[in-house]
């Protein structure tokens, strides 16, 4: 089973987005396996966007994404990290598709609510910066057979 990595951001917190956004996972029938509420660290901050070190919006993305706190998860699923993209939406909430949580609750790309790993590989990375492995649950659910082939 494919696992990936999920943040909701300061702005879905605030918001009181947390619960909608585990909802649509949940629905979609992907099974959450790790997750925990907490202040990013301003270390924890530059390791994860490390890749935008030097672009002009790196220093305001780590002064938001340590303005407060965040909710991390990691979800497991067949094709997770394909399922957890669509069900966010495009980066850009103008361009999100509709249904999708960007769409329905995001207006700028600086507030969009979420992070999603976007490939397997991300997704292990991510994980293993935020998560201990003894943090991450394995588990079946009875419905399961109902979800996977």
């Amino acid at each position: 089973m494919e696992k990936t990595f999920v943040l909701v951001k300061p702005d879905g917190v605030q918001r009181g987005l947390i619960g909608e956004i585990i909802s649509r996972l949940e629905r979609r029938g992907l099974k959450l396996v790790a997750a925990k509420f907490m202040q990013v660290s301003q270390e924890l901050a530059e390791t994860h966007y490390a890749i935008h070190k030097g672009k002009p919006f790196y220093e305001g993305l780590i002064r938001y994404i340590t303005s407060a706190p965040v909710m991390a998860m990691v979800w497991e699923g067949p094709n997770a990290v394909a399922a957890v993209r669509q069900t966010m939406g495009a980066t850009r909430p103008t361009e999100a598709a509709p249904g999708s949580v960007r769409h329905d609750f995001g207006l700028e790309v600086g507030r969009n609510l979420t992070h999603a790993s976007d490939s397997v590989e991300n997704g292990q990375k991510e994980t293993a910066l935020w998560f201990s492995p003894e943090e991450l649950v394995t588990w079946g659910r009875a419905v399961d057979e109902w979800v996977f082939e």
